[in-house]
């Protein structure tokens, strides 16, 4: 199997990431929200700069994709008057932190501190993947949301927890951020970060580094809840989108509502203000939706790293998926659109496909080289 380029760091606005389809902008919104004009306003930069589609990551960050050189500095000037850029490149790269989407409002000071925190000199060299979570619900939302700093619930409290260790310290909310820069703090002096600039937390700690007494604790945080599905909640609406990708129709659609969107890494996003939707093609509210059960990365010839064309094939087998199951198709070993084990994921390899069952893309597949008429008994129960 040919090795992947892993790159360790992550696109943003201000240093856009150059694809097989042209360059790939990513958007961190402030808090991860969106008002109505904003979200027209991506839906526009879209449709005239881009592939047409706004695409919601694991991250809960937006990527416009086919962005062309010539076309790529009048996105920033979109995108800086719609006031969805922080100011300047750096400040964007360390603005990794990702929010419970149904505990904004409660979570938004604790994102603010930590945002002007990490402003200081001494975090310019974090890694461009390392990550902050604020998950401060009675059931944690982002078990499976990568971070390497979490800041979570735990009974009627709160703990600071690195990521690789099952349990954090107790704090109190006033406490919470400065801790929190302090373990940043602490994975920097460490050596946490490699000659290539490369470097998690959960990795750190799994190679031997041992946290100091002040930043370790005996608290558990409190239980996690499955990922949340398309449809209704208590308070509002979670829209999903095929792959994550929101057509400019789609996004127009959502922010005809009134409502503020919140951008969720679930690839899905979330309207607090809405409880009941219009129907529109490009948008997924049925939970049971069998384009539910399976993901895709973008594939070849959108990503260089890919050999095989992901999401028309995914698509095809989307209906034989079970209900309960998830399948996976991914372009490479990366296994970038869903970083883990699957009941049944498919490989890009040279031009044809591995089959891993069950795993994630980088375990050793049950069978190589299939080609698309292979995969024809992957549909039989």
């Amino acid at each position: 199997m040919s090795v992947p380029e892993i790159k360790g760091w992550c696109p943003g606005a201000y240093r856009p990431m150059r694809s097989g389809d042209g360059l790939v902008v990513r958007v961190r919104p402030h808090l991860g929200r969106l008002d109505a004009d904003q979200a027209c306003g991506l839906a526009e930069i879209a449709e005239s700069l881009g592939s047409g589609v706004v695409e919601v990551t694991a991250r809960a960050n937006l990527q416009l994709r086919g962005v062309t050189d010539d076309g790529f500095p009048r996105v920033i000037e979109r995108l800086d008057s719609l006031g969805l850029l922080p100011g300047d490149a750096e400040r964007e790269a360390r603005r990794n932190v990702i929010l419970a989407p149904f505990d904004v409002v409660t979570a938004a000071p604790l994102a603010e501190a930590l945002y002007q925190g990490l402003e200081a000199a001494r975090f310019a060299g974090l890694p461009g993947k390392f990550g902050f979570v604020i998950d401060l619900g009675p059931q944690r939302q982002l078990d499976e949301v990568s971070g390497d700093i979490r800041i979570e619930a735990a009974g009627d409290g709160l703990i600071v927890r690195a990521d690789g260790c099952a349990a954090g310290r107790s704090v109190v909310e006033e406490e919470a951020v400065r801790l929190a820069l302090d373990l940043a703090a602490w994975f920097l002096d460490s050596g946490g970060v490699g000659s290539d600039g490369r470097g998690r937390m959960a990795r750190h700690i799994a190679s031997g580094a041992e946290l100091p007494e002040c930043l370790r604790g005996t608290a558990v945080p409190n239980e996690p809840v499955p990922a949340p599905e398309p449809g209704p909640r208590s308070a509002g609406i979670c829209v999903a989108a095929p792959f994550g990708l929101f057509t400019a129709q789609a996004l127009r659609h959502l922010a005809g509502t009134g409502s503020e969107l919140r951008v969720t890494p679930f690839r899905m996003l979330y309207l607090p203000a809405v409880t009941r939707l219009t129907p529109h093609d490009d948008l997924v509210t049925d939970p049971h939706d069998p384009i539910r059960r399976i993901e895709a990365c973008t594939g070849a010839p959108g990503c260089p790293q890919a050999s095989v064309a992901t999401r028309d094939l995914a698509r095809s087998l989307a209906a034989h998926v079970p209900e309960g199951r998830r399948w996976h198709v991914s372009g490479c070993a990366k296994g970038c659109a869903f970083p883990r084990a699957a009941d049944r994921t498919l490989v890009g390899n040279g031009g044809a496909f591995d089959l891993v069952t069950p795993g994630a893309p980088w375990d050793e597949p049950l069978r190589r080289g299939l080609t698309p008429l292979d995969i024809n008994e992957l549909i039989r129960p």
